[in-house]
């Protein structure tokens, strides 16, 4: 198949991949190049020509302003990632019952990318986010010999020898990649949907022989690579060329006909293929020499490469970084500080103003403590001090304005400047509104950085430890999830708040103990862990202690039925005598009307019974509503 609008070498699969990479860098150095050596330049603090903005400048200090801004904000997203110690976890299917066999994957993947220091790898990848716009890593594999100590039993296990067991490993590591070493189709978003990404960069040539001897590479003669600083590291440093390769390592699809040019019986089974392209690896050293064309040999079909930017542009795969953000009010704040160095040049130093026709033939004039100016003449009518003004004190309030527009630009701000630099009041309204903004800025680019870049490393390097270590991970379809928490300046505006609602609150509250548990699990302990599971198990009842409240219980429980039922039973005597009482007061007129005959003294004696009976009820009534009063204070402390 041929090609058009191309040249001849590209016939050939290492012609055509470097091809698309100088395409790809032609690209990225009319775009991007200038641009990221000045946003590393103003990180590193390191003073170049061309970032001047005036003629006149001498002055060559750079403000720590944005240095402050992308290591603060590097801190607080490694904090809320790695701060706990669990970064990641794993999800299983709800229909699994048994829950051993995850966690046992969990802590055998904790363990193995501890292993390989992958938590360095992905702190470099968010620095390199936040000083250029993007992170990038390569996930590569490696065979390493791994030694460990131990014991034989000799002389029919008499004695103990002592030496080191090897054994032979392959093992997965993040290796960051800086963004003048990364080259990517131009009209792609992310890696999945490029054509193709490529890893351009000089490695050391013994590498690349051991890789050679191992038969990863094809066995070819390979020479020293031409210097090239623009794939330098740090390019304002002296290069050492010696002994170096470039390694050109392409990611992506490639024409099917190309990579099986050299083998007939895999191209006769290519040509039925109806795929023009297929998904490879293709390492080319020096921009010619091809070392290794294979196809993808990752059972997920995956690109071993993760990138995620520290903020999103639009339609773009290259993010929008710290330095970037603050660039602006950085090169303002740069030009205010060394316009007042040169001016502080001119007004302290001293100067003279001097006729030259009335000095000494051949003299050199100086000006220091003790120094003697001869002169012709009358000194004070030949020398005269000469200043051209005091200093401006406004460059004092300019300066700090402009720093302060470098942290609203960036987001990104230290705890102990927090009530002098985000609220111009430190008062606690204030400050939380200020916060709040911020730690919402910190949390988006937390969770971006989850998605894009923690989770796809990490899936994709179990997958390869299920693909090459099967015995340790069993291939199964798990859901990885971050367990990231909050960032220090979050996590200390959270612990204010829950003190603030904790000082609302009784200590008997049964929400408590809760508070003052998320209290210590936001703080940043050694034995945090420790103090939670105290502070559980003294929460949790004492089994002795809930017997006594019981028993105590059933006591206070027994009294008050022993007293209901005592009056109940005084109100049912008090009823029957006020019925017997009431049939007593019914016999007793007639009885007495037939023992008198006198009219009058019958109606006196009636009276007397009248009033007694009166007496009478309102001694039973008032019996009643004591006993009534009793039995509500009764019900009441039930």
């Amino acid at each position: 198949m041929q090609y058009e609008n191309v040249d001849d070498q590209t016939n050939t699969l290492e012609g055509w991949v470097i091809n698309k990479c100088n395409q790809w860098r032609d690209h990225y150095d009319s775009n991007y190049s200038e641009k990221f050596d000045e946003y590393y330049r103003l990180w590193r603090g390191i003073w170049a020509s061309e970032d001047t903005m005036r003629s006149s400048e001498r002055s060559r200090i750079i403000s720590p302003a944005l240095q402050q801004a992308v290591e603060s904000a590097v801190a607080e997203v490694e904090e809320a990632t790695f701060g706990r110690g669990k970064w990641f976890d794993i999800k299983d299917d709800y229909q699994d019952q048994q829950k051993v066999d995850i966690q046992f994957l969990r802590n055998q993947l904790d363990e193995d990318l501890h292993y390989v220091a992958s938590r360095k790898a992905i702190a470099e990848c968010i620095l390199n986010a936040a000083v250029f716009g993007t992170g990038i890593g390569e996930i590569i594999a490696e065979e390493i010999t791994e030694f460990k100590p131990a014991t034989r039993p000799v002389m029919d296990g008499a004695m103990q020898a002592v030496g080191v067991e090897e054994a032979q490993r392959t093992v997965f590591k993040l290796r960051p990649v800086m963004p003048q070493n990364f080259l990517i189709d131009p009209v792609a978003t992310s890696i999945d949907e490029a054509l193709g990404v490529a890893i351009d960069e000089f490695v050391p040539m013994h590498q690349v022989i051991r890789l050679q001897e191992q038969g990863i590479y094809t066995n070819v003669s390979i020479t020293q690579a031409s210097p090239d600083v623009d794939l330098e590291p740090d390019q304002d440093f002296t290069i050492y060329n010696d002994d170096k390769v470039r390694l050109t390592k392409y990611y992506g699809f490639v024409p099917r006909e190309l990579l099986y040019a050299n083998n007939e019986e895999v191209k006769l089974l290519a040509e039925e293929e109806t795929s023009e392209y297929v998904e490879a690896i293709v390492v080319i050293a020096n921009n010619g020499t091809l070392l290794k064309a294979d196809e993808n040999p990752y059972m997920m079909q995956d690109r071993p490469i993760v990138a995620f930017p520290w903020d999103v542009v639009p339609s773009r795969f290259w993010g929008r970084g710290i330095c970037e953000k603050g660039y602006n009010a950085q090169k303002a704040l740069d030009t205010e500080l060394r316009a007042r160095i040169d001016a502080l040049a001119l007004t302290v130093h001293p100067m003279l103003a001097v006729d030259a026709s009335r000095l000494p033939r051949g003299s050199k004039l100086e000006v220091r403590p003790g120094k003697a100016i001869l002169t012709n003449g009358n000194p004070s009518e030949i020398l005269q001090p000469f200043r051209f003004g005091s200093l401006d004190s406004n460059t004092f309030n300019q300066a700090a304005n402009l720093q302060q527009m470098v942290q609203m630009a960036t987001g990104a701000i230290d705890a102990a400047g927090i009530p002098g630099s985000i609220n111009g009041e430190s008062t606690a309204a204030g400050i939380s509104m200020s916060l709040g903004a911020i730690i919402k800025r910190h949390k988006r680019t937390l969770i971006n950085f989850q998605e894009a870049f923690l989770l796809p490393y990490v899936t994709k390097v179990a997958h390869r430890y299920m693909q090459f270590s099967p015995e340790l991970y069993p291939v199964r379809d798990y859901k990885f999830v971050p367990s990231s928490s909050l960032g220090i300046i979050a996590r200390e505006y959270e612990v204010t708040q829950l003190v603030q609602l904790l000082q609302t609150m009784s200590p008997e509250s049964p929400m408590y103990p809760m508070l003052i548990e998320s209290i210590v699990d936001n703080m940043n302990l050694s034995n945090r862990e420790q103090i939670i599971e105290g502070l559980r198990q003294v929460n949790q009842p004492n089994p002795q202690q809930q017997q006594i409240q019981q028993a105590a219980m059933e006591m206070e429980m027994t009294q008050k039925q022993s007293t209901i039922q005592n009056i109940q039973a005084q109100t049912a005597e008090i009823m029957s005598r006020v019925q017997q009482n009431s049939v007593e007061t019914e016999l007793l007129p007639i009885e007495v009307m037939g023992k008198i005959t006198d009219p009058e003294e019958v109606d006196f004696k009636r009276r007397v019974e009248l009033a007694k009976l009166l007496l009478k009820e309102r001694d039973i009534e008032a019996n009643n509503e004591i006993v009534k009063a009793q039995m509500r204070s009764s019900d009441a402390s039930n």
